[in-house]
């Protein structure tokens, strides 16, 4: 496996090794020992799955207290994946970064905790698939607004096509009002 450093602190781009053959491919989606030596030490307590439809936009979500660091991959279709940094720490607070993931490609990505994580289907029936390293967490979850100015995020839908978002999605908070990481 590869891990690339992306432009925030912590954010990984993993390129998992195929095997392929007549039969078809393999790789391994999480191995401890070549995490851990690519700087990536998780434990993992949760799997989530979710199915979407194309231009169903999940996010901008991250929890205040029980924070989840994320492996997140496309086991079917395609994602426009966004990472904001939440950091106050962090030079890069409040900056954003995307990558596209596709189920065609043996790839993931590492979100760590202090940092909004959401995605945008690009394709019908997108499954995306993702290990957290804390329980979810009703009163400690937190969603930043996928639209505000400040994020300058370019979601890339069709023209004049707006996102099919859930109502916490739709009433997400702006930057300058959400509550942060020191």
């Amino acid at each position: 496996m590869r891990a690339t450093a992306l432009a925030l602190p912590g954010v990984m781009l993993i390129e998992h090794r195929e095997f392929d053959d007549a039969r078809g491919a393999f790789f391994e989606s999480w191995n401890e020992r070549d995490f851990a030596a690519a700087g990536i030490a998780a434990r993992f307590v949760q799997e989530n799955v979710s199915r979407s439809r194309a231009y169903v936009l999940r996010g901008l979500h991250y929890q205040i207290r029980q924070t989840q660091g994320k492996l997140v991959r496309v086991l079917a279709g395609a994602i426009f994946d966004v990472v904001v940094d939440l950091r106050r720490s962090s030079a890069h607070f409040g900056r954003s970064l995307a990558v596209p993931l596709e189920a065609t490609a043996a790839r993931s990505l590492w979100v760590p905790p202090g940092c909004a994580h959401g995605f945008l289907a690009l394709r019908e029936e997108t499954r995306v698939q993702y290990k957290v390293t804390d329980y979810w967490s009703r009163e400690a979850e937190r969603t930043l607004k996928w639209d505000d100015p400040a994020l300058a995020i370019e979601w890339p839908l069709p023209p004049a096509r707006a996102p099919l978002l859930s109502d916490k999605d739709r009433d997400g908070t702006p930057l300058a009002q959400a509550e942060c990481f020191p």
